[in-house]
């Protein structure tokens, strides 16, 4: 199992209450995954709590069979996973180019971020073309291309994506969901996804989770959530 996530609580420092409350979730190498549910189900909490930003109250995360719970996220980097925000994330006075190497401010070899810059310019060649425009000129579709290329700078083993499509028009969300399958495919990069338009992250999900108030409710293949009647009726909108 590459990502066991067990039976963790989590709650912000400003709120008393739980948002997880004894979430578990167990990820597979290679693994296309996505967390559904209503607004406040603590998906994005979950994401979080994997990436060091939060620190579980009780429960562990285990990346490769070693206990990362609540390390940085700078050491939680170093051992191969990224992060890709639902927030703009991108520095929009510098440049595509310096944005990209943002991405990989803890790495010292010049051979090796060359070589993965190749790799995000084959999956978005539209940023090789701008590559010294000031990265607060791009469209709402090219700075998520800049934000998914630039955690693809460290080529890391697993990829968490919140909310990629948010923002977007139907035509670049489809382009995103694409880019999302060929990374996986193309990198056997295992991808953990938070996503709004449920209906298609399941369409491409190996495995889902459904939360409902910081709890795991249902998992099942994205096949088989997506055909569940009931879970069409009460969360996917039909």
């Amino acid at each position: 199992m590459l990502l066991e996530v067990s039976n963790i609580d989590v709650a912000y420092a400003k709120f008393s209450y739980l948002v997880l409350k004894g979430v578990s979730l167990n990820i597979s190498q290679g693994q296309v995954v996505s967390l559904i549910g209503p607004n406040g189900a603590g998906k994005s909490t979950a994401l979080r709590a994997i990436f060091g930003l939060l620190r579980p109250r009780k429960g562990k995360v285990v990346y490769k069979g070693e206990d990362i719970t609540g390390i940085s996220p700078i050491e939680i980097l170093k051992k191969g996973i990224a992060f890709v925000f639902q927030e703009s994330s991108i520095f929009p006075s510098m440049s595509v180019y310096e944005n990209l190497e943002m991405g990989a401010f803890i790495q010292d070899d010049k051979a090796k971020f060359k070589e993965n810059l190749e790799r995000v310019y084959a999956l978005f060649p539209v940023l090789k073309y701008k590559l010294h425009k000031r990265a607060g000129i791009l469209s709402g579709g090219e700075r998520r291309m800049l934000e998914v290329g630039r955690s693809m700078i460290l080529n890391p083993n697993l990829l968490l994506v919140d909310e990629p499509s948010v923002g977007l028009s139907p035509k670049l969300m489809g382009m995103v969901f694409e880019k999302l399958i060929e990374i996986n495919r193309e990198g056997n990069i295992t991808i953990v996804m938070v996503e709004q338009n449920a209906k298609q992250a399941l369409e491409i999900s190996d495995y889902a989770y459904l939360l409902v108030d910081g709890m795991n409710r249902i998992e099942g293949t994205g096949k088989e959530i997506l055909e569940n009647t009931d879970i069409r009726k009460l969360y996917l909108g039909g």
